[in-house]
């Protein structure tokens, strides 16, 4: 298919910046705190930035895995910093973050695929900031070990999120390296383990994914007891990423929103801007 290279007007933002700006980002290079806006140029960066707002990045900027929508760095995985908990805790009383939305890249080479720095975030927040905040975590599927998995659950994230990112038969072209079933076996898994834990994940659209197939993805997701979903618009970062195959019309996405809520979701974000932990605390706000 011809890659398209005129965004619709639904996608376009415009933004104005300020001083919020400017101080969010001084805080997050002061304290040496990696973010997933920054590293996978999120179309939404000016508008969280204004408000404070931002998802941490932690395990370094450089991704084990190859997936052909990132944006994010790809190579060998960094050193492991143990301080990286402390200066998160800093960056969010900085920020006066009441919702905490904590990513990593993809640590294949660890062991435990990262686990132990997730669930060392959680409780450096839980114990500098007790019951002030709700704690969000987006890991990846840590292989599927299932120690890893159950480290983080043990830790007790109010949300556990993991991306499904796209539908089954796309795999092998945007997650090479992932496998579907296992990454619902992970959201099963959490919700099997983790009492009052509510299990999150998202997918992108555009990449040439049919409706039929969208909405076997949200079926799916129901029967791995996964709780909330984001949909948004596939935006290829670079011409070296996969290209986009179709802009989704707003009224598309509001389709898969009324889906999402018949089939059983108790939360559904679904609109071409729409990404894992955009506006993340509006669940526990309503």
């Amino acid at each position: 298919m011809k890659k398209i290279s005129q965004l619709p007007s639904w996608i376009k933002k415009r933004y104005s910046y300020n001083k919020t700006i400017s101080s969010t980002t001084k805080t997050l290079e002061d304290l040496g705190v990696n973010t997933v806006c920054q590293n996978a140029h999120c179309p939404n960066i000016v508008e969280c930035f204004s408000k404070k707002t931002a998802t941490f990045m932690i395990l370094g900027r450089v991704c084990t895995r190859n997936c052909a929508f990132c944006a994010v760095s790809k190579g060998a995985g960094e050193a492991v910093d143990v301080k990286e908990p402390h200066r998160l805790v800093a960056a969010a009383n900085t920020l006066g973050l009441k919702h905490i939305v904590i990513t990593s890249v993809t640590r294949d080479d660890l062991p435990d695929g990262g686990a132990v720095q997730f669930a060392s975030c959680i409780r450096e927040i839980r114990r500098q900031m007790h019951n002030t905040t709700t704690v969000e975590v987006l890991t990846p599927d840590f292989k599927g070990k299932i120690a890893s998995i159950d480290m983080v659950t043990k830790s007790f994230p109010n949300i556990f999120n993991h991306n499904l990112e796209t539908v089954s038969r796309l795999y092998p072209l945007v997650r090479p390296q992932a496998d579907y079933l296992r990454s619902l076996s992970l959201l099963e898994r959490v919700k099997m383990k983790g009492e009052n834990i509510y299990t999150k994940s998202g997918i992108m659209v555009g990449l040439g994914e049919s409706y039929t197939e969208v909405i076997r993805v949200m079926k799916d997701l129901i029967n791995s007891g996964c709780d909330m979903l984001t949909i948004g618009q596939y935006l290829s970062p670079t011409s070296n990423h996969l290209p986009v195959k179709q802009y989704i019309e707003p009224a598309i996405f509001e389709e898969y929103r009324i889906a999402g809520h018949d089939l059983g979701f108790i939360h559904v974000a679904s609109a071409p801007l729409v990404r894992s932990s955009y506006n993340a605390s509006d669940f526990f706000m309503e």
